[in-house]
């Protein structure tokens, strides 16, 4: 145990320090003459070297490689710091994921505006240079503490569990399950066969195994479906006479816990697949919001307001609400609902969900609004903004910052909660994945929309002088389906049965 602990310190230094290298790097390549770009003459400018080129994008790929380290594994490792048997701690630990999200924001919302300010004001070198200190100071703290850390034990890779409760259940998909689930495969003991696992937390949940059927689709008539891979997973468990004696074949033979590992990986699928479309409305605040905002009146007394500057009133909305929600909004729900955390974890998501849907179609009522006001101007078939102010888009904005402090937060403590215990990094990667899915998902809904609205010579949805568009239109098509997606996702809910907390 004490060397997979060893592992897995020297794993988490060697990922984090790509992030201060890569860092390190880009502010090379902006403050020494001989990694910069030639200057542009007039309209030409010379192309970068080869070593220019790699210092550049070399930093740029390890900058990644360590956000990607990092990011699906601090919140886990986070909660992981916190005693679910200690009621003290464990409300704590749903207080964590707040504040943990209140913090990225606040980052967030420096390099918005200082770091930006910097850079154009101070240089590129200067603007690199700075969070490069903080983010070498940051894990410079963060190892200095690693002796009081609680760790989990490395439990090796999911996704080959995963693989080998599959390839073991088609092995034996003849076989009959034996009508005492008792006689399926499991180790002895307290600890599983899973390192950083516990039988107790699959046995009291799930070795009655047909007796909780969790998952259905009723609406597609796919019930039957669900019950039958529940049941063609089992048989991974199931012990032939040939596998009494020897040595264990993982791939032919898998314990209890690690098919439920699986189960309620894909129990949890259906919840995780909602938040796509959540991310795909958010996905508007950098860009069609953005757009929009570009044919309003951006004059705000004697400042100009650019239209992508008014998206931080998301960030701000988030660090103004994650307070609020935690000091006031907890303690309001305790008292109706009885629970600690005042919501569970589906019942924030969900909230989440409709102030997004509420978002967007405030952003679709703000357009139809701008329209009108183009029309009585007579601007439309002029490509200038309309006398509105920008402004109008304010409760969008602040709309979506609410709408992730329910659903962001809820759904990262979810995935942390209801993940089994040696999946919990995978888990919160996978979350993390339906912000870039959402992203592409926004994208491929345009691309659809132009496409569709632009034949046989059509202005379209959304043309370069948006006064001749209809991107309202856009704005109620995600409504629409920000809507269809709060449904889908209550159904899921209500069907959901959470996991039974562990008891180290």
């Amino acid at each position: 145990m004490e060397s997979s602990l060893v592992e897995e310190r020297r794993q988490n230094l060697l990922v984090r320090a790509t992030e201060p290298e890569g860092m390190s790097a880009l502010t090379l390549s902006a403050s020494v003459p001989s990694f910069q770009p030639p200057q542009c003459v007039g309209s030409i400018c010379p192309q970068p070297t080869l070593s220019q080129y790699l210092l550049y994008f070399v930093g740029l790929y390890m900058i990644a490689l360590g956000a990607g380290g990092i990011k699906p594994c601090v919140s886990s490792f986070g909660a992981d710091q916190f005693d679910d048997t200690d009621p003290v701690e464990k409300a704590k630990k749903g207080a964590f994921f707040n504040w943990f999200y209140f913090c990225i924001n606040i980052g967030s919302l420096i390099s918005g505006t200082v770091l930006i300010w910097v850079q154009e004001n101070c240089g590129y070198s200067i603007g690199f240079g700075i969070p490069t200190f903080f983010i070498a100071l940051a894990i410079g703290s963060f190892f200095i503490g690693s002796d009081i850390y609680r760790f989990q034990i490395p439990g090796g890779s999911p996704l080959t569990r995963a693989c080998q409760v599959v390839v073991a259940a088609t092995h034996k998909r003849k076989t009959d399950l034996p009508v005492d689930s008792s006689l399926l495969y499991e180790l002895d003991g307290k600890t599983s066969a899973i390192e950083g696992s516990h039988i107790h937390l699959y046995c009291t949940f799930v070795l009655t195994l047909h007796a909780f059927k969790l998952v259905s689709w009723n609406f597609l008539d796919t019930a039957t479906f669900f019950q039958n891979y529940e049941s063609f997973l089992d048989k991974a468990a199931v012990i032939l006479w040939n596998e009494c004696d020897g040595p264990r074949n993982s791939w032919r033979l898998c314990t209890v816990t690690q098919v439920e590992e699986l189960k309620i990986l894909l129990r949890m699928f259906p919840i995780w697949a909602t938040g796509i479309v959540f991310f795909t409305v958010c996905a508007q605040n950098s860009s069609m919001f953005i757009e929009q905002g570009m044919t309003l009146d951006n004059q705000i007394g004697p400042f100009k307001i650019p239209a992508a500057t008014l998206s931080s009133l998301d960030v701000i909305s988030v660090v103004v609400w994650v307070p609020i929600y935690e000091r006031l909004v907890v303690p309001i729900a305790r008292r109706f609902s009885g629970k600690e955390r005042g919501f569970s974890e589906l019942q924030r998501m969900g909230i989440g969900l409709f102030v997004s849907t509420v978002a967007v179609a405030v952003a679709a009522l703000v357009e139809i609004n701008r329209l009108q006001v183009a029309v009585a101007e007579d601007l439309v078939h002029q490509k200038v903004p309309v006398p509105m102010s920008i402004l109008w888009q304010a409760p969008q904005y602040l709309l979506v910052g609410v709408g992730e402090v329910f659903t962001s937060i809820g759904q990262a403590e979810f995935f942390y909660n209801q993940s089994p215990d040696a999946m919990r990094s995978l888990c919160s990667a996978f979350a993390l994945v339906t912000v870039s899915l959402g992203s592409y998902l926004s994208s491929f809904i345009l691309s659809l929309v132009s496409y569709f609205t632009t034949r046989n010579g059509q202005l379209g949805w959304i043309p370069d002088n948006l006064n001749e568009g209809h991107l309202d239109r856009f704005f109620w098509l995600i409504a629409g389906l920000s809507s269809l997606n709060f449904l889908v996702f209550i159904y899921y809910a209500q069907q959901y049965k959470c996991k039974i907390a562990s008891v180290a």
